[in-house]
């Protein structure tokens, strides 16, 4: 099931509404200001977020890896298509992980990725952000990891959407990140 910002769709019981209810309550609430965070691009200089914001604001998908992770390889070589749709509605398009500059630098050229790639390899701004997951093993090569999430962040620095999945598995489609992107400038928040 989807989430976003505030729960969207619905549950069929109340298991599943329990689930959802605590998956919501992971990563940045929307209307809050972002973390100020500084993060490091492929090409190794360092950055905050919203040095890398676009007319409306910034769009950070934040992944597990882009070394060994499939479904965030997967999502990231899918945002490519959504890069002109964002820039077009103002926001810019960033990816988000602990992988080191180098591995970044390596998957953007093998895939031809053109929207910038910024490692947290010390994942402070994946706790900043709410959004580090605590169920992986401290020392294991997966503990740093985020929760996959999307969040925009407009230009006053405020978190105006949040779209997530209930699992790693399932990202947001690039569809709905474009639809996102395209509401939010309609609305005026970004």
């Amino acid at each position: 099931m989807f989430v976003r910002g505030i729960l969207a769709g619905g549950a069929a019981s109340l298991f599943a509404l329990a689930a959802v209810a605590e998956e919501s309550s992971i990563g940045p609430q929307v209307g809050a200001p972002a973390p100020v965070s500084e993060v490091v691009t492929a090409q190794g200089e360092t950055v905050s977020l919203s040095d890398l914001s676009g007319e409306a604001g910034v769009a950070v998908a934040f992944v597990r890896s882009l070394d060994w992770c499939p479904y965030c390889r997967q999502q990231a070589i899918e945002l490519e298509g959504a890069k002109a749709p964002l820039a077009a509605s103002g926001w810019a398009l960033t990816v988000l992980s602990y992988d080191p500059p180098e591995t970044l630098t390596a998957f953007a050229e093998e895939k031809g990725l053109t929207y910038t790639l910024v490692s947290d390899e010390g994942s402070d701004a994946i706790r900043a952000f709410d959004l580090f997951n605590e169920e992986m093993r401290e020392g294991s090569r997966y503990w740093g990891i985020p929760h996959p999430a999307i969040v925009f962040i407009d230009t006053d620095g405020m978190v105006v959407e949040v779209l997530r999945e209930e699992g790693y598995k399932d990202r947001p489609p690039v569809d709905v990140v474009i639809e996102a992107a395209e509401r939010l400038s309609q609305t005026g928040a970004g």
